[in-house]
């Protein structure tokens, strides 16, 4: 069953966030990733909302965690963690 990748970031540095993003473009794609949303314009509606929001679309949760555990992506992790505040959370679809 498909997955989502869902995060939520609120960028602190953006020069460092971007590093993030050079490897998180290829790492994702990899493994089976396709972004459907990717920093575009938000409507908060409820809750805290945060300045960016990005969706990729994988064939199934086990590619999503092999992408999120790619020794690439999880370097590149560090980069983001120091660059930013967010969440990440992974989700079957219903397809």
């Amino acid at each position: 069953m498909p997955a989502l990748w869902i995060a939520r970031v609120d960028v602190t540095d953006a020069e460092l966030y971007g590093k993030y993003i050079d490897v998180a473009s290829v790492v994702i794609p990899d493994h089976g990733g396709v972004f459907i949303a990717r920093g575009g314009r938000v409507e908060q509606v409820e809750g805290r909302g945060r300045a960016r929001n990005v969706v990729a679309r994988f064939p199934d949760i086990k590619a999503a965690l092999n992408a999120y555990n790619d020794p690439r992506y999880q370097e590149a992790v560090t980069w983001a963690k120091a660059a930013s505040d967010r969440e990440i959370v992974i989700v079957e679809t219903t397809d």
